[in-house]
């Protein structure tokens, strides 16, 4: 399981990076592979990073309507970038990603909130990952 913690770690500091830039998340994962290749220093993208940031780039519009609409009292552009791409990243895992059991997701998120965030995120990220869990199933169409 630790593997997929890393995974995890290294997929937000990706949605992280490419949101700071400004940049394409697909743009952003190709420059980590190709530089993990060149220098022996720069650990390996593994397999499942990579499903993770490639899923979450298939559902980008959908995971931000579904967190602009959830997300009370805090719109995304105004939501701490930290925050709005650990909540991304779980979004994605919690409704897209079979065989990953809900609890797992939300910990983990909510782990790198308290690693990489305020006091205040580890509630938020739980809380909005909480009522995307309720709403799991009629998340996955379009946004009302």
């Amino acid at each position: 399981m630790a593997a997929r913690n890393t995974a995890r770690k290294r997929a937000f500091q990706i949605l992280f990076e490419a949101d700071q830039r400004g940049t394409d998340v697909l743009t952003v994962l190709a420059d980590w592979v190709r530089h993990s290749r060149g220098d022996t220093q720069q650990p390996p993208v593994s397999e499942y990073t990579m499903e993770l940031v490639e899923g979450y780039a298939e559902h980008a519009r959908r995971i931000d309507e579904v967190i602009a609409k959830y997300s009370v009292d805090w719109p995304l552009d105004r939501m701490p970038v930290v925050d709005r791409n650990i909540v991304r990243l779980g979004a994605h895992e919690l409704v897209w990603v079979d065989g990953t059991p809900d609890a797992v997701v939300m910990d983990e998120a909510v782990e790198l909130a308290k690693e990489f965030s305020t006091d205040d995120s580890p509630a938020f990220v739980n809380g909005l990952l909480g009522r995307f869990k309720n709403l799991k199933p009629e998340l996955r169409g379009p946004v009302d």
